[in-house]
């Protein structure tokens, strides 16, 4: 049994709190039946000044779920969602589940070399895209085998969810407008977004309850390609509820929706949280401080879940002073730290108390929170509703006291029931601690007397550029494709905006040697990689350092870029 006290952080909990929730028997699609019911004609979101009400999302997503079955699509099969934040990321998501299917949200910053990993390990049937992106998800297809193809492209146009007239004090800068507005083809074979909800398919009874998996999000790790968080109605229900209790959420909330829905943390407040709590979500498909800051001021935006560096940026706007963000009651996030001087101006200015959190894509986003109550800075928070979290250490694999740094091991609701197609890294991500299963995050760290977490290092090779996190295993896989490497060691470099970078050293074949750039080597990783994982900056080397066994020695490389060389 264990000797340290598992809930030392007792005495700051919120009184107005609950310890535990009671998660509703039922799914996500519930949440959107119930909403439709009791605000049929309440904005579920605002993009660029058009609305669509919870009845409309509603309607659309039964219409795409009968075409979704239409096309063949069953019970437990995955269903790929490659569009920015949109009105239609809504629709489509809400659609999938409706089909009893599950949703695979994909960054799309991805390029083809990334996006045919996620049809053939997923075996996903149906890709749901935007046109702009629809020549990545077609020439992704055709690099896999015939059998492992998908069956069906259903492709909207951005300019669909726009407003017949727009307001400029709510128009984005002109070439966002101009990317949103243009009309692409699209590809032979594939299905129109307006036909889809035009062909009149009603789905069949839905027959998921709360233990089905309902989504897929992938995330990387020290080794190899991306891998899927299986998450059930349940586990995301766990911060769905927990999520506006936490942070004084109701139907009367307004939030702005900017970090992006296919990520965890966007999923969840931008699409889960606001539909189960029946609010409005503004939402922003691009970050764009001058914009988020009208948008803010117009539509008193009361909820905003961030990363430090927009607010940072905002607050860098020669505008700032000129937006309205009274309305602002709750600001927080994570992804990295929030700098002390922004947090005391946020608090001396708005009376805000930015609270910060903790949270993995294999936890549904938070396990851990500042109460806004009792908020420290540059720390991960607490557990939240339900959650056991303890620090381990790496060699005995014993709770250490407070104050010692070993890995952080959480046990709650929201922990998903492990990868996709991977029962060996899904055993190995979890241990036994008092009889209960504990996930192992890979993240170093602390826990003071208070019980709050703090971070002191990553266990894993991980690389944070603005809350992306760049794993540098998975940037290497791809650049031995590049015809001109012949090795490569992925590291992080300083970035004053960012926090870190990517940055490469690089072994040239022998052909390549004199003909090549540093600057060539990342032009051609932007083309063939999510531009927040390409390398910024590319170092040749003749040789890069080995171990006796052989293995490249990226700490060696790390450290001697940490102390400048």
């Amino acid at each position: 049994m264990s000797s340290v006290d598992p809930r030392p952080h007792a005495a700051a909990w919120p009184r107005r709190l609950p310890t535990s929730v009671v998660l509703p028997e039922t799914t996500l699609w519930f949440n959107l039946e119930v909403s439709a019911r009791r605000y049929p004609d309440k904005r579920v979101c605002l993009f660029f000044g058009a609305a669509l009400t919870y009845r409309e999302l509603h309607r659309q997503a039964e219409a795409l779920a009968g075409w979704l079955q239409a096309q063949g699509v069953q019970r437990g099969d995955r269903v790929l969602v490659y569009l920015q934040n949109c009105p239609q990321y809504l629709v489509a998501f809400y659609a999938v589940l409706r089909a009893d299917a599950v949703v695979v949200p994909v960054n799309p910053m991805n390029r083809a070399d990334e996006f045919s990993h996620y049809i053939a390990d997923a075996g996903a049937c149906v890709a749901i895209t935007s046109a702009d992106l629809a020549p990545t998800v077609t020439a992704a297809d055709a690099s896999l085998p015939s059998d492992r193809r998908l069956r069906q492209m259903l492709v909207t146009q951005l300019a669909e969810a726009l407003p017949t007239t727009l307001d400029p004090e709510e128009a984005p800068p002109p070439a966002t407008l101009a990317w949103l507005r243009t009309r692409h083809p699209l590809p032979p074979g594939a299905t129109a977004w307006a036909d889809a909800l035009a062909a009149g398919h009603a789905p069949g009874p839905m027959r998921s309850g709360p233990d089905d998996l309902a989504l897929l999000p992938y995330t990387s790790g020290t080794t190899g390609l991306p891998k899927g968080c299986m998450h059930s109605h349940r586990t995301l229900m766990a911060n769905v509820v927990g999520g506006g209790l936490w942070s004084q959420a109701s139907a009367d909330t307004v939030s702005l929706a900017v970090v992006p829905m296919f990520h965890i943390t966007g999923l969840m407040y931008g699409v889960l949280a606001s539909v189960y709590l029946g609010s409005t979500v503004v939402v922003m498909p691009r970050w764009d401080r001058e914009l988020a800051g009208r948008l803010i001021s117009r539509h008193r935006v009361t909820h905003w879940t961030c990363i430090p560096t927009m607010i940072i940026d905002l607050f860098g706007s020669p505008s700032c002073k000129q937006f309205d963000l009274s309305s602002l009651r709750y600001l927080s996030g994570g992804g990295a730290a929030m700098p002390q001087a922004v947090a005391e101006r946020l608090q001396r200015e708005f009376g805000i108390t930015f609270a910060e959190g903790y949270g993995l894509t294999e936890t549904a986003a938070p396990s851990h929170g500042n109460p806004p109550e009792r908020a420290k800075l540059q720390c991960l928070g607490i557990p939240i509703f339900g959650v056991d979290s303890r620090v381990i250490d790496l060699d005995t694999l014993r709770e250490v006291a407070d104050g010692a740094v070993g890995e952080i091991v959480t046990h709650g609701p929201m922990v998903f029931k492990g990868y996709w197609g991977q029962p060996a890294a899904t055993e190995a991500a979890f241990m036994v601690i008092d009889g209960k299963r504990f996930l192992r995050t890979g993240d170093l760290g602390r826990r003071d007397s208070e019980g709050y977490f703090f971070i002191t290092d990553r266990l894993k090779r991980m690389i944070n550029a603005s809350g992306y996190k760049v794993w540098p295993s998975e940037v290497e896989l791809l650049l031995y494709k590049c015809p001109w490497v012949q090795e490569a060691c992925v590291i992080a470099t300083h970035d004053a905006y960012r926090g870190e970078s990517v940055k490469a050293v690089v072994v040239l074949r022998d052909d390549a040697r004199g003909q090549v750039t540093e600057q060539q080597v990342v032009d051609w990783a932007r083309a063939h990689m999510a531009v927040y994982k390409a390398p910024r900056v590319v170092a040749f080397a003749d040789r890069l350092p080995r171990s006796g066994a052989g293995k490249v020695m990226w700490r060696q490389l790390q450290e001697q870029e940490g102390a400048g060389g």
